[in-house]
């Protein structure tokens, strides 16, 4: 019921009433005048008129923080979560930011793909119409697309940008906006921040800004679904190295997309190489937004994600099983051996992807100096690269975490006239060859299915394959894991606690446990104790915490946040070189000796009310 103290401007002959915060008031004010969705309009009204003057403010009073990762929140109400207002103001802002950048842009125009979660579609729809309203073309894609078909598609059209609407695995709540630059990679900053600071310059939509009829009216408007697909697939065949042999293997593949949008692009990568078709887990090849039959729809999670994946393959005599996560930029493998089922991790796979690459490199160069060749990973993830690199006389790169820095510095070396075998991250995240300058699930499986059935042909499994390179570049054991925490000042203290050990201002611990402590490097304070200077090699940033501990027995640990998820991270690496002696069951037991220690001191996850990851 409407009331003198009510707040006015909520639509067309609409008061609601105080929430008894003059503040708050003029954000609910402002919502409403702004937002045409009834949903979302019809969620505030619900929260004003009980008066739930925490849940306004907790969706109002603050904005979701845009950065080198785009957005990434809860769909919902309010300026903290993902919707159809909030998208409207950062394509304007991204639009703005564009057009002072790209002074072509008229010309190059804006790459937009999107997954099949729930929204993902709108979203895009309403990030195309604000761009052509500005009379800017848009390469829209009419059906659900995987993530890297966008920075694949920025290269090929020659666009200025791109835009990927997804939260790729995380929860179905979720939702998120992936941007690329015109090189095809990720941003970094400061586009990040020049994008933010557009996006708060132009908060209030624009009399056309709600209008997506002009996606099925405008000449500007092209789908590129057709083009992209023919020219993709043509180019990953680049990477097919022993077509004959896949065309007679006996190598059975099951293939889950785990609800996601990755099936039919799968179907077609088998194609491109000669392979036989996969076997599809019919329970999650449909795109389905809620993921039914996943608690978590990520094959990074290990079997606890692939119980119905066994399943079939157990059912049809398959050995192997891939997974791609939702949006297909990611992949997971699995193999029997033995009667059991082996899941590999990240590193793995990078291994055997190394390994690999480096063998068709060279197969194709028998007689070339490999000089000008490289291969990236992250500095969480093993370095078993870098130990291949060292023995076959290429080059090595390491970078920070995520692909923006892997994509970025694959272009940096590309433009040098260099060529960029593979970069990984130990998140089940892979670019193999340079055709897309992103993780890239599709063209990863294809080649790692190569792989699996060349290695038949010589009797040899995945398993023994990784073991064989362990035997030549070091045995590299790994234990990663994270724990979850929904308080981000509780994330600070636990790491402002390693920075001030036993109350003293900066100084770090130098030992955990019985391990002592050789080196640390903390990229959030600028600190490398490895270094003459004590400056770290790597850029810094104060926006996300990370520590790394090496240790005086060789191991390397990583402390880290998550930028899209609430988690902590901690990554651990421990090798044995060839020839030294020792066992691999002897490094990986002093590991896991060490992460129990690292986690009780340093995490302390009782103290901190952690929650263990699950499974």
């Amino acid at each position: 019921m409407a009331t003198e103290t009510g707040v006015g401007g909520a639509g067309a002959g609409e008061t609601l009433p105080s929430v008894g915060d003059a503040e708050l008031d003029g954000l609910v004010r402002q919502w409403m005048a702004w937002d045409k969705t009834e949903a979302t309009r019809g969620v505030l009204k619900q929260l004003v008129l009980d008066k739930n003057v925490d849940e306004i403010r907790s969706r109002l009073s603050q904005r979701m923080a845009f950065g080198t990762a785009g957005l990434r929140s809860r769909m919902g109400m309010g300026f903290s979560q993902m919707n159809d207002l909030t998208i409207l103001q950062t394509a304007q802002g991204f639009l703005r930011y564009l057009q002072k950048t790209f002074p072509d842009l008229q010309k190059t125009g804006l790459v937009i793909g999107y997954d099949s979660r729930h929204n993902s579609q709108r979203f895009a729809q309403l990030t195309a119409g604000i761009f052509l309203h500005a009379e800017v073309p848009v390469f829209l894609f009419s059906k659900i697309c995987p993530t890297p078909y966008v920075p694949y598609s920025v290269l090929h059209l020659g666009c200025s940008a791109g835009v990927m609407v997804t939260a790729s695995h995380n929860p179905k709540e979720d939702n998120g906006y992936k941007v690329y630059w015109n090189n095809g990679s990720q941003i970094t900053s400061p586009h990040d921040k020049g994008i933010a600071s557009s996006i708060d310059a132009n908060l209030e939509p624009w009399p056309t800004s709600w209008d997506v009829s002009i996606c099925e009216q405008s000449p500007l408007c092209q789908d590129p679904m057709d083009r992209i697909t023919k020219a993709y697939y043509q180019d990953i065949q680049n990477y097919c190295c022993h077509r004959e042999n896949n065309q007679k293997t006996s190598v059975k593949f099951t293939y889950t997309a785990m609800h996601g949008v990755g099936y039919q692009f799968e179907v077609q990568a088998f194609q491109a190489f000669s392979l036989p078709s996969v076997i599809p887990v019919e329970e999650q090849i449909i795109p389905d937004p809620e993921f039914p039959t996943v608690k978590f729809p990520n094959p990074e999670e290990g079997k606890s994600a692939l119980d119905l994946s066994m399943q079939t393959a157990e059912k049809h005599g398959s050995s192997v099983i891939l997974a791609n996560d939702p949006d297909a930029d990611r992949l997971a493998v699995a193999e029997k051996q033995n009667g059991s089922w082996k899941v590999f991790t990240g590193n793995e796979l990078g291994a055997l992807l190394g390994w690999w690459a480096w063998k068709c490199w060279r197969q194709k160069n028998p007689d070339k100096d490999a000089k000008d060749v490289w291969m990236i990973a992250s500095t969480v993830s093993s370095k078993i690269l870098r130990a291949i690199a060292i023995k076959e006389s290429f080059n090595f790169e390491e970078t920070l975490t995520g692909f923006k820095w892997m994509g970025n510095k694959a272009d940096e070396l590309m433009k040098k006239g260099q060529t960029v075998l593979l970069a990984f991250e130990e998140a089940i995240g892979f670019m193999y060859g340079t055709n897309v300058l992103d993780k890239d699930g599709i063209s990863a499986s294809v080649v790692m299915a190569e792989m699996t059935c060349w290695l038949a042909s010589q009797n040899i499994s995945l398993t023994q394959q990784l073991g064989r390179i362990f035997e030549t570049y070091g045995y590299h054991t790994s234990e990663n894991s994270y724990y979850i925490c929904h308080d981000p000042p509780t994330i600070t203290k636990m790491f402002e606690r390693m920075r001030n050990w036993d109350g003293k201002t900066g100084q770090y611990p130098s030992s955990c446990g019985p391990y002592k402590i050789k080196h640390i490097r903390d990229l959030t304070a600028g600190y490398d104790n490895s270094k003459p200077d004590n400056k770290p090699v790597l850029p810094t940033s104060k926006a996300s915490q990370m520590i790394t501990f090496s240790f005086e027995n060789g191991c390397v640990a990583t402390l880290r946040t998550s930028g899209t998820e609430p988690k902590i991270k901690y990554y651990t690496e421990m090798c044995l070189p060839p020839g030294t002696g020792g066992s691999p069951e002897s490094v990986a037991a002093e590991l896991h000796a060490m992460v129990e220690t690292m986690v009780k001191e340093l995490l302390q996850p009782e103290v901190n009310g952690l929650i263990a990851r699950s499974g």
